[in-house]
């Protein structure tokens, strides 16, 4: 598993104490480890689970929580492979099956037989193949500036991130955020926690192809960064409005790939609400 460094645990304490007092943590078992959830809202309410991007942790939706746990009954997920509270032991790691089976056993942990299902850029990525894999079990899907799903990414954006790939430091992976959210300033703390979380030792991301967004049955919503550099937003708005047979798409003005969901929360919580609902 991930071995957190000092520093990241700070960062991460600290950052978990910007979520709402009731919060609760919960450590679920599956085969590949215990997966850590942060879970807000009413215990009744309908069931939402977010996936985070990569370095992110389940922690970074702390500015959505508070609004959409009004209503649903958050679960915000450290992603199995990446820094953060989520262990990686017992069956290993290998592929995309993999992780679908670890989300598998993720809602079988936490009673959701279905529940809507949101992720960000990587995490839309893996949000949007296991709705392929398990439609049944996902009721609405929102994909945030989602990453290797309509397009790819643009070759500027894996050039900057190239150097905190090679050599990672904290600086490095501060540098190249500074970059990519020029004029949006998230929160600080988070920038801290992402910067660190990319330093953690034994990271392992899987990835695969990109998913047959023809196949999605369910109702999809798109929210796009304006300026996001990690892909040109237009471009992709067009591949998910063609693909999609039950596709909402919007562009979120003034948003970067990396400054979602932090900055500007509002807009986000109020598209999503408006779908779920």
């Amino acid at each position: 598993m991930p071995v957190p460094l000092p520093a990241f645990d700070r960062a991460y304490d600290e950052l978990r104490a910007r979520w709402p007092e009731s919060t609760q943590e919960r450590d679920v078992a599956t085969p590949y480890g215990r997966t850590r959830v942060h879970v807000y809202g009413p215990a009744d309410g309908r069931p939402l689970v977010l996936l985070p991007g990569g370095s992110a942790t389940g922690l970074t939706w702390f500015a959505n929580a508070p609004a959409l746990g009004e209503r649903y009954r958050v679960h915000a997920v450290d992603l199995l492979g990446d820094a953060g509270r989520t262990e990686r032991r017992g069956t290993p790691l290998r592929n995309v099956n993999d992780l679908t089976a670890w989300l598998d056993a993720l809602l079988d942990g936490l009673e959701l037989a279905r529940t809507h299902l949101c992720g960000h850029s990587y995490g839309a990525w893996l949000a949007a193949g296991y709705a392929l894999h398990a439609p049944r079990r996902v009721d609405h899907l929102a994909l945030i500036d989602p990453t290797q799903v309509f397009t790819g990414f643009r070759l500027g954006y894996l050039l900057r991130a190239l150097p905190a790939l090679i050599r990672r430091s904290e600086a490095r992976a501060r540098a190249f955020l500074a970059w990519e959210t020029a004029g949006t300033h998230p929160d600080e703390t988070w920038q801290r926690l992402y910067s660190l979380a990319t330093t953690v030792p034994g990271r392992k991301l899987v990835t695969g192809a990109r998913p047959r967004t023809a196949d999605l049955l369910m109702p999809v919503l798109v929210l796009l960064a304006e300026h996001s550099r990690a892909h040109n937003a237009v471009k992709v708005a067009d591949r998910a409005r063609k693909s999609l047979s039950q596709g909402e798409v919007a562009v979120l003005p003034g948003a970067t790939h990396h400054s979602l969901p932090l900055t500007e929360p509002q807009q986000l919580n109020d598209r999503l609400l408006a779908f779920l609902n």
